[in-house]
C-alpha cells in the first residue's frame, strides 16, 4: 500500500487556522466531498464519532483523525497543514499543525488498519515532518507525502 493510492493532489491543502476541532472536521469533510465525492456530512459525523472514543492527536503536533463510513468504496485521505496550530487535546497536550484525515469503508477491516499504520509511519518520520512544516505549496506537500520510501515494519 502506498500513500499515492490513498491521497489525490486536490485533497492536500494549507489552511490558516481553525477555532475548534469541530471546525477542522468540517473542513476535512468539505475537502473529502470536493476531492472524492464523499458525503461531507457523513465524513464529519464519522470523525466526530471516532473522536468521542478518544483523541486522535498522536503528539508532536500531528493528528490522525479517521472514520469508517457506510457508502465508501476505497480508503481515501485528506492532508492539511495548519499555519496556526490548533489545540487538539493531543496525548502530549501540544497543539496540532499537521493533520492527516483517513476515511475507510465500514467493512474495510485490516486494510483500514494497514492504511492507518502507513500514515502513522509516514507522519512519524522526522525528515518528512520537517519538510511538511517547511513548505506551503500543496503540490510540494503532496510530493513529500507520496515519495516512495523503503518499507518499514509497523
Amino acid at each position: 500500500m502506498e500513500l499515492s493510492k490513498l491521497l489525490v493532489p486536490g485533497a492536500v491543502r494549507v489552511v490558516g487556522q481553525f477555532t475548534s476541532k469541530k471546525r477542522l472536521f468540517q473542513e476535512l469533510g468539505e475537502i473529502a466531498s470536493q476531492a472524492y465525492g464523499l458525503s461531507g456530512a457523513a465524513a464529519i459525523e464519522g470523525l466526530q464519532e471516532r473522536e468521542s472514543l478518544g483523541p486522535t492527536g498522536v503528539g508532536h503536533g500531528i493528528a490522525l483523525p479517521h472514520a469508517r463510513l457506510e457508502d465508501l468504496k476505497t480508503i481515501i485521505g485528506v492532508f492539511l497543514r495548519l499555519e496556526k496550530p490548533l489545540d487538539y487535546d493531543s496525548v502530549d497536550r501540544q497543539p496540532v499543525d499537521l493533520v492527516f484525515g483517513l476515511f475507510a469503508p465500514k467493512d474495510s477491516g485490516v486494510d483500514h488498519l494497514k492504511a492507518l499504520a502507513l500514515v502513522s509511519r509516514t507522519m512519524r518520520d522526522p525528515s518528512v515532518v520537517t519538510k511538511l512544516r517547511a513548505n506551503s505549496d500543496p503540490a510540494k506537500l503532496y510530493v513529500i507525502l507520496t515519495e516512495s520510501r523503503a518499507p518499514q515494519a509497523a
